[in-house]
């Protein structure tokens, strides 16, 4: 599981299930934001990795995020990686590297951690749990115990998630 968001006792998690090559997990970046900014920090919103297998660089995708957390910057690494997924399908790896550049990451520690697999276990074991919790495709939510599916369409996830985690915080 990656980094989160906020400090780990917060009383609200949001699994996000993602492919970083995935066009509707770039769109469902804006309502990542906005319930990061409606909640703040009583909402721990994590990216848990789902690579699809029609998504060719997908699993590589999600190795890189991994490293990406690891040098602090996951979240802003997904959303820059997320908004080039075409070029990730045309071009491949090299996308992942130059995304890490852009952001100040050390790509050559990327690069050494795409060929050495350091984060494999990380990202086999988040889409073996997302196959026992029955994703079946991304972006989907898990909060509170609820699976929401975004994959079909993300019309008013973001109001039912916003519903859930009122509820819980509630108490």
């Amino acid at each position: 599981m990656s980094d989160s968001t906020t400090a780990p006792a917060s009383p609200v998690v949001l699994e996000a299930w993602f492919d970083l090559q995935c066009p509707d997990c770039f769109a469902a970046l804006d309502d990542v934001r906005a319930l990061r900014e409606t909640y703040g920090d009583r909402l721990d919103v994590q990216l848990r990795h789902f690579p699809l297998a029609k998504h060719k660089h997908a699993y590589a995708a999600a190795q890189a995020a991994e490293e990406a957390f690891e040098q602090g910057k996951g979240w802003p690494y997904a959303g820059a990686l997320l908004a080039r997924t075409a070029e990730l399908g045309d071009r491949g790896e090299p996308v992942l590297l130059e995304v890490a550049a852009e952001l100040g990451l050390d790509a050559e520690e990327f690069d050494t951690a795409l060929i050495d697999g350091r984060h494999l276990l990380t990202v086999d074991a988040d889409e073996a749990e997302g196959k026992a919790i029955k994703v079946t495709g991304t972006p989907t939510y898990v909060i509170g115990g609820e699976r929401l599916d975004g994959g079909q369409s993300q019309d008013g996830l973001r109001q039912r998630i916003e519903e859930i985690a009122d509820r819980l915080l509630q108490g």
